[in-house]
């Protein structure tokens, strides 16, 4: 995705990125065009993301399900104007257009290259002897599954700036503790990917502010408010309630030591049979990434990780503000240029430079740079040749290129549901006269439907933003609080619904650090994401709505959190399994 600047796509598989969405060159798409198939399909557009999601649950096979919805897609595409079998023949070529348009998109390579490269870091750390290191110093904290799940959580909130970074990184650090532990790797994914976009979303400083903030600008200056979007943004914080409430839920979940749903089997399994993985799993991470073991004779030190983590995280975070820099210092903004000029080093003016950085290219060249370090380690500490280093390295990336076909017919997917115009229909169908009270539960539910459907949060926020601020600036007369709590419910619905979308880039990822089953880690984490959802919209937007005051509605949604767990959860090593 690009965007002034700003390259950094959230919704990757299966169905349009805002990549794709807004000004890639490959997959620009005539708006008109767009318009006039969303006109002429109606209901069919949707044909594409409900065939492939539907596919994904029953088949659990996501490769085939993301290649039969985009052919849907193109098949669709060439109706006008062809016969059944020249379209299925035209159909089909156009696939192989469209992988070529993703794969050829600089932020759609640069986020494989980034994953891929991240694979082989994790690679040399573990045959470095680092992961199992730090495994069991974190063994010596994590002695129950109560603080391993905690660990995995701050950790989580710790990796703060990106949320496909936090994806790959926490996953495997913790998996070896949370293995040991008997913890399912379906409870795993899921505090890695709530802990990812839900944290990425409000930190004050992280890869998604440029895009939030320009979205709320360019949303005020349609009404003719020339607003501070930073400062709005900060205040919808608080009423990023699915944000917040998700995050409880992991916090009570491991302390009360309760599961229910799907993911109480998946945890029962684990606690008395020790598998943490269903018999018939299709984890996402190839027989590559196995023999990575460190050797007998290598001396064990938490430092053959940590310095490598270490350069990749400050690595991204001097690469985000030089990239952000470069950016903005070539560009038009005076503006900005006289504060990067005066101020450099204010909390403002890394803000900007954030914004501004590319996050695909950035993370990639941090990257590669904490590899080049880890291999440097490995050859100073004779724990192998420069030959060896090579060849781990690459069993590495290969342990993630399934990670990387499936992002590319996500791409692909995207770029087809764009051209039909799926997301024009749902805003038409779900648009209307509302009430202003309910307005922002609307809202969000309309973001999630959006965001389920085409699998991003990026082009969900992209769509819904400019409606939504002038809508609710009309309906309730100028208020400004009515207005930043829609602005709010337009940036948590996206990522709710891409939160549970089984096309969702963040899913993919958060299943591969986790080495999942990518439909299992969907499975169990949908049911946790729809209740904290329901809470969102009973207990949040609606009071808040009302005039209810946030800081009477956030406590009490938290409270609904705690005991929704605490009544319908059970503790794993207390139930019986069955299979």
């Amino acid at each position: 995705m690009i965007l002034s600047g700003r390259n950094r796509g959230k919704g990757l598989l299966l169905l349009i990125i805002i990549a794709l969405f807004f000004s890639s060159p490959l997959f620009a798409v005539d708006q008109a065009k767009a318009a006039a198939n969303a006109e002429f399909y109606t209901l069919w557009t949707l044909i594409p993301p409900v065939l492939a999601i539907a596919l994904a649950f029953i088949t659990k096979n996501v490769i085939l399900s993301l290649f039969i919805g985009v052919f849907s897609g193109t098949f669709m595409l060439e109706l006008q104007g062809n016969g059944i079998f020249s379209s299925l023949f035209f159909g089909f070529l156009n696939i192989i257009g469209k992988i070529l348009g993703s794969l050829a998109d600089p932020w759609n390579a640069g986020i494989i290259l980034q994953c891929l490269t991240i694979g082989g870091l994790v690679a040399l750390i573990s045959k470095m002897g680092g992961a199992k290191a730090i495994a069991e110093a974190l063994a010596k904290r994590a002695k129950s599954t109560v603080s391993a799940q905690l660990i995995t959580w701050i950790l989580g909130i710790f990796i703060f700036f990106d949320d496909y970074a936090n994806s790959l990184i926490v996953g495997p650090i913790m998996r070896p503790v949370t293995d040991r532990l008997r913890i399912s790797r379906e409870k795993l994914a899921f505090i890695i990917d709530a802990t990812a976009a839900p944290i990425a979303g409000i930190a004050l400083v992280s890869t998604w502010i440029g895009y939030e903030v320009g979205l709320i600008k360019d949303a005020y200056n349609t009404i003719g408010v020339d607003a501070n979007a930073y400062g709005i943004f900060v205040q919808t914080i608080p009423f990023r309630f699915y944000n917040i409430l998700i995050l409880a839920f992991i916090f009570f979940s491991a302390v009360m030591k309760k599961d229910f749903g799907s993911m109480l089997k998946a945890q029962v399994r684990a606690a008395k049979t020790g598998k943490i993985l269903a018999d018939h799993a299709r984890p996402m991470i190839s027989a590559e990434s196995t023999g990575l073991e460190p050797d007998e004779k290598t001396v064990l030190n938490v430092w053959n990780a940590i310095i490598p983590i270490l350069t990749l995280i400050f690595g991204a975070f001097a690469g985000f503000y030089y990239n952000g820099y470069v950016s903005i210092m070539g560009g038009d903004n005076a503006a900005l240029k006289e504060l990067l000029n005066s101020s450099p080093s204010s909390f403002v003016a890394i803000r900007e430079a954030f914004g501004a950085s590319d996050a695909s290219v950035v993370i990639f060249q941090a990257a590669l740079l904490a590899c080049i370090v880890a291999m440097a380690m490995a050859l100073v500490k004779r724990i192998m040749t420069i030959e060896e280093t090579l060849n781990v390295w690459l069993q590495g990336v290969k342990s993630l290129v399934i990670t990387g076909v499936i992002l590319l017919l996500a791409w692909s997917l995207s770029g087809v549901i764009k051209e039909l115009g799926t997301a024009t229909y749902l805003v038409k169908v779900l648009q209307g006269n509302l009430p202003v009270a309910i307005l922002p539960a609307v809202i969000f539910i309309m973001g999630a439907v959006i965001s389920f459907a085409t699998g991003t949060s990026y082009g969900t926020m992209g769509i819904l933003m400019p409606l939504a601020i002038p809508l609710s600036f009309s309906l309730a007369g100028g208020d400004a609080s009515q207005v930043i709590v829609s602005a709010s419910a337009v940036l948590t619905g996206a990522i709710f619904g891409d939160h549970c979308s089984p096309i969702s880039d963040t899913t993919i990822l958060s299943s591969t650090g986790a080495a999942c089953d990518h439909m299992h880690h969907t499975r169990t984490q949908i049911t946790y994401a729809v209740v904290t959802a329901v809470v969102t919209v009973i207990f949040g937007y609606i009071p808040v709505g009302l005039g209810v005051p946030v800081w009477l509605v956030l406590p009490f949604g938290m409270a609904v959190i705690g005991a929704i767990i605490w009544f319908a959860g059970k503790n794993p090593e207390n139930c019986e399994y069955v299979e």
